[in-house]
């Protein structure tokens, strides 16, 4: 009896789709790319000086490709090998990427900090990116307003201009409403060229930030407070060229140690950065996994599951974008699990795609009531945005049949190689293009 999902794989390949054979357990060592998010906001401060930035560890993404054309855009020199990325930015002649290449990617934003610190003019697109809620970027705009800059917003068009006869901006108290990752970074990039001394109240903490810092201090930067949510930064007039390492994506080693758990597996994964995964790991072990550090990876063994509940938050708490990974673990463990997400307001996008597969999950506003069956079953499914194709891949893992995801754009944009990582560790796994 066939166990697919009754529809002619001919038909299935309009759209580039993963073709997923669930019921395989999985087994080996798994690679962790650079992380997206860090790479991205270290391209966007490499703006900030005329000499070369050489970052390692840059995983090749459609996201990074993204940001590499705006950068080209602004003038700047880029030469990507493999996993390494020079760019020199001596010869920037535009302050405006355009809404083409901004709408795409929201990290694209970020820009506007670094071109105002640089160029003293920025005219940057709100942005776009992952459609899981509004994400405004009024701190953003609020901090740089407070550093001293002109802000005018029309027809979707930021405007940032420094006004001042030194053409600097000015060192500040800023007290952020809440702790925005991207409001962080980008009023970093601003500061650390203004005049005087800036102070961050209730600054972001994720690692992608302490990665930005690390960044900027490498070029001659005046930061202190790294990891907390008070950020001095103490201006200085230039900064020069750095040779930097990007971290390895938290988000990335957190999707392969939840492939372990729904596989009930045993895998190791490197490089692991476990304070950067503290909440997961403590969920991980609740939900009855066995983790162990070995060396700079980690070993995680798998068996029964057992339900947990926790509620999303900013760092160091349970960060949003393996909530909807986490789901899919959760659907298989036995008990009653309760998911609250506190970030995004769109965030449960991937429930109804879920449910298609036999998941028993009831939703409640911002809370999901998950009661773990005994399988799932094979379905088409499309995925709504980044974070919703990892937890589709999952599920997949361990569907009865075969499930055929849609929605590839989005995982190009988080996951390198995602379906080569998991065929080497023994899924059954391939992408189908048209």
């Amino acid at each position: 009896m066939n166990k697919g999902v009754g529809i002619n794989e001919a038909n299935q390949t309009l759209t580039p789709q993963l073709k997923v054979t669930g019921g395989r357990k999985l087994s080996g060592e798994v690679r962790i790319s650079g992380a997206k998010n860090s790479a991205l906001v270290l391209m966007a401060a490499s703006l900030l000086t005329d000499d070369d930035i050489n970052l390692r560890n840059v995983p090749p993404l459609t996201d990074i490709a993204c940001m590499s054309n705006i950068l080209l855009s602004l003038g700047a020199k880029l030469d990507h090998r493999v996993d390494n990325l020079s760019i020199n930015s001596s010869n920037l002649n535009n302050s405006s990427p355009s809404y083409e290449l901004v709408n795409s990617l929201r990290a694209s934003f970020f820009c506007i900090g670094s071109l105002l610190a640089r160029m003293g003019i920025a005219q940057v697109p709100l942005p776009g990116g992952c459609r899981i809620g509004t994400r405004p970027v009024a701190e953003h705009i609020r901090g740089l307003h407070a550093l001293g800059a002109k802000i005018e917003i029309e027809h979707g068009l930021v405007s940032a201009v420094i006004t001042s006869p030194q053409h600097r901006l000015r060192g500040t108290n800023i007290q952020l409403r809440c702790p925005s990752v991207g409001a962080t970074e980008t009023i970093l990039m601003a500061a650390v060229l203004a005049e005087g001394e800036t102070v961050i109240e209730n600054a972001a903490r994720e690692p992608e930030v302490t990665d930005l810092i690390g960044l900027l201090t490498a070029m001659g930067a005046n930061i202190h407070g790294t990891g907390t949510s008070t950020i001095k930064v103490i201006g200085v007039r230039r900064l020069h060229g750095a040779d930097y390492s990007v971290i390895p994506d938290r988000i990335e080693a957190g999707t392969f140690l939840l492939a372990a758990a729904i596989t009930k597996s045993k895998l190791r994964i490197a490089p692991f950065i476990p304070e950067h995964l503290t909440a997961v790991i403590d969920k991980l072990q609740e939900a009855g996994c066995i983790l162990k550090q070995d060396g700079i990876g980690v070993i995680i063994q798998a068996n029964e599951l057992k339900s947990v509940s926790f509620t999303t938050q900013p760092f160091p708490g349970f960060p949003t974008d393996l909530q909807a990974p986490f789901m899919s673990m959760l659907t298989m463990a036995k008990g009653a699990s309760l998911i609250t997400e506190k970030i995004y307001e769109n965030r449960l996008q991937h429930v109804p795609e879920l449910q298609r597969m036999g998941a028993s999950i009831v939703l409640h506003k911002d809370t999901a009531l998950i009661k773990g069956v005994s399988k799932l079953s094979a379905a088409p499914v499309t995925a709504s945005d980044l974070r919703a194709s990892a937890a589709l891949v999952l599920a997949s893992l361990v569907a009865d049949g075969t499930t055929y995801i849609r929605g590839l754009y989005h995982l190009d944009r988080g996951y390198a190689f995602m379906e080569k990582k998991l065929r080497s560790l023994g899924a059954y796994i391939d992408r189908l293009n048209p």
